[in-house]
């Protein structure tokens, strides 16, 4: 009989593929188990981008030391991101580890098991400029078997100076995109009705096939002209890269989302250029400018930092501002924490006061609020196509799923079945919600 694997995974989309091919590769030797207490191997996939994610998974890893005692044979391993940036310090401090794996060096897990299983502790953190696990196939463990995600590139080259990822994911490469199509295949072979192409910045998307360059808007136009009937995403959109190409693609096709997540940051010159996003406030409006007149009914979501190194009250105005002007349909929003290495914690000091973050971040919290009801209001009347993704958490006799936007619609259940794509028309919403009938 194979052993059991349990597996915790934290932070982002790019971080729920990375478990799945975990479990791939492990998969000849454990079979994954929904129960903790029966785990011979329990993994946590980590996130280092906000200290709050880091603190969340120490205390996990301490509520794990009972765990272990009642199973002194359980292997503990820590993966991903929190592992490449503190490596062999974590050993040190968490008694309950044995193995820290991060996030290019997964295909040794097995190695590192065994090693772990006579009492060494395996560690692997090896960065590579070539590794895309191209050739391994998820296994959806965790899934509804409607939606999938698909990573189409790995690393960042973009430096951002308030972040980790370059440092702890690597540089930037692609994947080939024959492999990116055949895994598109088996999902739809799968009855995957919806997929979302993953990167950390997809926009930057290049590959090289015998001297003809494929770039990000060519790719979404090959996938979409084979599947026909799938509903392509995709995250996460850097402003300085997304093209008329792309744009023009996503008008282009029905079936290719209309939600475009592009994270601003900052509305303010000042901070976009401390934090080297490489592009001003009136270039990433024109951007948006040309999304609107391009895509109908085009959705459009962003990422916020509140009170980075510097931030003026002015700089804060300036964020309030271009947030109404753009009219976000929903945002994240984060107060600024330092990470270890980047240029913003070797440079600059983290000099907003904690009182000032917590009062501007729950004023971009309320204005976002605002602007999410307003963009649902306008849908009131509107009749859109929804995939149902699952059974209402409130109610039994009603489903719910996400239409083109990516909003969250709610609806009666009547004949329909998870997987069935749904025509609705809007009748009420909630910031958060579209109801319709």
């Amino acid at each position: 009989m194979k052993k059991k694997l349990y597996i915790e995974t934290y932070g982002c989309q790019m971080n729920i593929v990375d478990s799945e091919i975990v479990v791939s590769i492990l998969s000849e030797q454990y079979q994954v188990t929904t129960e903790m207490n029966e785990a011979d191997l329990f993994l946590i996939n980590t996130c280092s981008v906000r200290e709050h994610a880091e603190q969340r998974i120490r205390k996990r890893l301490r509520e794990l030391n009972a765990l272990k005692k009642r199973n002194p044979y359980l292997i503990v391993g820590l993966l991903g991101c929190m592992a490449e940036r503190l490596k062999e310090q974590l050993l040190n401090e968490e008694a309950t580890l044995d193995i820290i794996v991060g996030p290019d060096a997964y295909r040794t897990l097995p190695q590192l098991i065994e090693e772990a299983t006579i009492g060494k502790h395996g560690v692997n953190v090896l960065l590579s400029k070539e590794e895309t696990y191209d050739d391994i196939v998820p296994v959806r463990y965790d899934s509804n078997h409607v939606s999938a995600f698909i990573s189409i590139m790995r690393g960042c080259n973009n430096f951002c100076s308030y972040c980790v990822v370059p440092y702890t994911r690597g540089r930037e490469r692609s994947r080939d995109p024959e492999t990116i199509l055949q895994e598109a295949e088996i999902l739809q072979q799968k009855g995957y009705k919806d997929i979302t192409l993953l990167g950390q910045n997809v926009n930057s998307y290049r590959w090289n096939d015998h001297g003809k360059e494929i770039y990000f808007a060519q790719l979404i136009e090959l996938i979409a002209q084979k599947f026909p009937n799938i509903w392509i995403r995709f995250a996460t959109s850097h402003p300085k890269d997304i093209s008329d190409d792309l744009i023009d693609v996503i008008a282009k096709y029905d079936h290719v989302c209309k939600h475009i997540h592009l994270p601003v940051q900052t509305g303010s010159n000042n901070m976009l250029r401390k934090m080297n996003r490489v592009y001003t406030r009136e270039y990433y409006l024109e951007r948006i400018k040309t999304i609107k007149a391009k895509i109908q009914d085009c959705s459009i979501t962003t990422d916020l930092i509140i009170g980075f190194c510097g931030e003026k009250e002015a700089d804060h105005q300036e964020t309030l501002s271009i947030m109404q002007e753009v009219g976000y349909s929903s945002a994240f929003m984060f107060k600024y924490s330092v990470r270890e290495n980047t240029k913003a914690a070797k440079e600059f000091e983290n000099d907003v006061t904690e009182q000032d973050k917590s009062r501007r971040f729950n004023e971009v919290l309320d204005l976002q609020q605002q602007l999410s009801l307003e963009s649902n209001q306008k849908d009131i009347g509107k009749t859109f196509t929804v995939l149902v993704e699952g059974v209402s958490k409130r109610s039994e006799d009603h489903l719910f799923g996400r239409n083109s936007q990516n909003k969250v619609v709610v609806f009666p259940k009547n004949n329909h079945n998870i997987g069935d794509f749904v025509s609705v028309t809007i009748t009420q919403c909630t910031p958060a919600t579209l109801i319709a009938e």
